[in-house]
């Protein structure tokens, strides 16, 4: 009995612990996205800076030299490309020759070759600098209301999936990179998160029932991808969570892996209407 109530203290405390950085994070997201393009650019800067670290950890990236180049290059191309989104064309030229640098990286390091190189460097920049630029430019191209939607939606499936998995999930979605994911929890997701957009089009003047619809459904599919994405690469790399930076949640990149990998086709999606 002792025992039991001893693992249901821990259970609580967890839970706790996650409640209430989960929540912090929400409040620091909608601020950073409300509050002016330049605190969006500021967020967007942290996800990519800690982002590239995590992903060293990931891909085993030992050479601190390595690791520092790798974060040069992802920090700096988003820089010069979220300045050239503000308004501010401070050099943003300079985005052009930064693909050529790990070429020229691995052409006079000894001890790296060039496929370790570029799938660091290259896949740090394709999957955080990129979405990243993306999430400043949809601040401003369309509006601050609408980037938030795009988190409201991954955070409403995210949520009803977890709720409707553990609720009716018998059969695993992905059981080789994530056993915890059901068929059942995914159309759960689908389920409430299309019908909540749906409401919410509405009543909001300022979204279309086209896009409400269309934005739901990239969210629910391209958000569970960049989930399983990240647990991939989790996975091969023997390791739980991709840092420990946010308690009871894990790193950057497990809280955004899904924002990451949605941000871009919610983008052209919203370009083609």
């Amino acid at each position: 009995m002792r025992a039991a109530f001893f693992y249901l203290c821990i259970i609580m405390k967890e839970l706790l612990v996650r409640t209430l950085s989960g929540a912090v994070l929400v409040a620091l997201i909608i601020a950073c996205i409300m509050v002016s393009p330049w605190t969006c650019a500021a967020l967007g800067l942290l996800i990519v800076a800690i982002g590239t670290f995590e992903m060293s950890r990931l891909q085993q990236i030992g050479n601190p030299w390595q690791i520092a180049f790798g974060e040069l290059l992802a920090v700096g191309s988003y820089v010069l490309v979220a300045l050239g989104a503000l308004n501010v064309m401070l050099f943003s030229g300079l985005m052009l020759l930064l693909p050529m640098l790990p070429f020229l990286l691995a052409l006079f390091s000894i001890s790296s070759d060039f496929k370790s190189i570029a799938a660091f460097t290259f896949g740090s920049m394709a999957y955080l600098s990129m979405p990243c630029v993306l999430m400043v430019w949809m601040h401003e191209l369309f509006s601050p209301k609408m980037l938030l939607l795009v988190f409201v939606l991954l955070w409403a499936n995210d949520t009803f999936a977890y709720l409707t998995g553990k609720l009716l999930g018998k059969h695993k979605l992905f059981p080789r990179i994530s056993p915890g994911k059901t068929i059942e929890g995914s159309l759960g997701g689908l389920l409430f998160t299309m019908v909540g957009v749906m409401v919410f089009s509405h009543y909001a003047d300022w979204l279309s029932m086209k896009a409400a619809l269309g934005m739901g459904a990239i969210a629910v599919v391209f958000g569970t991808l960049g989930d399983l994405c990240e647990s991939m690469l989790k996975r091969q790399a023997g390791v739980k969570d991709s840092g420990k930076l946010i308690p009871g949640h894990g790193g950057i990149l497990d809280r955004f892996d899904s924002v990451l990998f949605t941000i871009p086709f919610v983008f052209v999606y919203l370009l083609l209407l």
